[in-house]
C-alpha cells in the first residue's frame, strides 16, 4: 500500500502603493500543493475559482466565495494602510512600494503539520511568525516597529496560532478530498519487429500527483526491459503518467500493471486483455477508475473489495462544513 502524501495549503497576498505603473493594486491567490485553486479578481473585487474542483464546495458551503470575497475585500483596505504606515518607518516618501504576505499549512505524510506565516517588504523578508513560541520575528530596525505594536496586542498571536494549528489542517483536509480524483487506467499492446511485444500502461487524470505504477511477473516487481515516463500535469490540474515492459508474447500471461494512488483503497492490476473482451474497472477502484483492453485485479488475484475510504477524504453533508480558506491576519501596524 501507498504511504499517504504530503500536502500544503498557502495564500499569496500582494499589495501595491501605486497601481498607476500598470500593476494590480491588490492579489490573493490561493494553492492547493502546487496548484492554483482561488484568486482575487481586483476588477470585480470578488474571489474566483482557478481550477474546477473547487467548486465541489459550493454545494456543502453555498456562502464561500461571498465570504472569502469578504475577506479578500476587507485585507485589501488593511494593505493600504500598510502601505502608507511601513514606508514611514524606512523614513521614504513616494515611489512604488510592495507589501506581501504568504501564509498557510502544510501536513506530512507522518501526520506532522507546519506553518507558514511571514511578510515581506519590497521584496525582502520583513516579518515572521512562529505559532510554537507565540513570537514575532523582525527582519530589521523598521520591522521592529510592527513586532512591538504586535507583541502589545497578544490575543493576535493567539488567533494566528488558532487558525494555523486548527482550521487551516481542516481546511487543508477538507479541499484534498475534493480535488482528489483516482487514476483512470489503459494498457495498449504494441508487436515489435523482433518478435516481441511491448504493453503500455497508462494513467490519466489522478490527483495528487504522486503515484506508483510498476509492472510484475508472477506477482514480483519486474524492471528488465521496463520504461517509464515523469508524472506530468494535465490542463485541468489533474496528472498523468504511464511505464510500459518489452516481454515474450507466450509470457504475457504471466505480467500485470500495478497502480497504486492514495484515491484507492489498494493497489490494483491491470492484465491485457483481446480487444473484444475490452471492460471497465469493477468494484474495489474509484467511480472514475476504467480501463481498456486491461482486465483489473488486486495483487492476491481475489475479487477486489470495497470499503469505505477515510472519513476526511469524504465531503460532509450540506450545511456542515464551512470552509474558510484565507483569514484576515493582522491590521496593527
Amino acid at each position: 500500500l501507498r504511504h499517504p502524501s504530503s500536502h500544503s495549503m498557502r495564500f499569496f497576498r500582494t499589495g501595491v502603493s501605486d497601481p498607476s505603473e500598470g500593476l494590480p493594486p491588490f492579489t490573493v491567490v490561493g494553492y492547493l500543493d502546487d496548484q492554483p485553486f482561488l484568486y482575487y479578481d481586483w476588477r470585480t473585487r470578488k474571489d474566483q475559482p482557478k481550477c474546477s474542483w473547487i467548486r465541489k464546495v459550493e454545494k456543502d458551503d453555498p456562502d464561500y466565495w461571498e465570504r472569502n470575497t469578504q475577506i479578500s475585500w476587507n485585507t485589501e483596505q488593511v494593505f493600504k494602510v500598510r502601505l502608507v504606515n511601513v514606508p514611514k518607518y524606512y523614513n521614504q516618501s513616494g515611489g512604488l512600494h510592495t507589501w506581501q504576505e504568504m501564509y498557510g499549512c502544510e501536513l506530512r505524510a507522518d501526520g506532522s503539520t507546519v506553518a507558514l506565516d511571514e511578510y515581506a517588504y519590497d521584496g525582502k523578508t520583513y516579518l515572521s511568525f512562529d505559532k510554537e513560541t507565540l513570537t514575532w520575528t523582525a527582519a530589521d530596525a523598521a520591522a521592529q516597529v510592527t513586532k512591538r505594536k504586535l507583541e502589545a496586542e497578544p490575543a493576535i498571536a493567539q488567533r494566528n496560532k488558532a487558525y494555523l494549528e486548527g482550521f487551516c489542517v481542516e481546511t487543508l483536509q477538507r479541499l484534498v478530498g475534493y480535488a482528489e480524483g483516482p487514476p483512470v487506467v489503459k494498457v495498449t499492446h504494441e508487436q515489435g519487429r523482433d518478435g516481441t511485444e511491448t504493453l503500455t500502461c497508462r494513467a490519466f487524470g489522478f490527483y495528487p500527483k504522486e503515484i506508483d505504477i510498476v509492472w510484475t511477473k508472477d506477482g514480483e516487481v519486474w524492471l528488465q526491459d521496463t520504461f517509464s515516463g515523469v508524472v506530468a500535469p494535465n490542463s485541468d490540474g489533474t496528472y498523468h503518467a504511464w511505464a510500459s515492459v518489452r516481454l515474450d508474447p507466450q509470457d504475457r500471461d504471466r505480467y500485470r500493471c500495478r497502480v497504486g494512488h492514495d484515491s484507492l483503497l489498494g493497489p490494483l492490476g491491470f492484465a491485457w486483455e483481446e480487444p473484444d473482451g475490452e471492460r471497465r474497472v469493477g468494484a474495489g477502484a474509484s467511480p472514475r477508475g476504467a480501463a481498456w483492453g486491461a482486465v483489473p485485479f488486486p495483487p492476491t488475484g481475489r475479487p477486489p473489495v470495497s470499503r469505505p475510504q477515510a472519513a476526511w477524504h469524504t465531503p460532509p453533508p450540506p450545511g456542515v462544513f464551512r470552509v474558510q480558506s484565507a483569514f484576515s491576519g493582522f491590521s496593527t501596524l
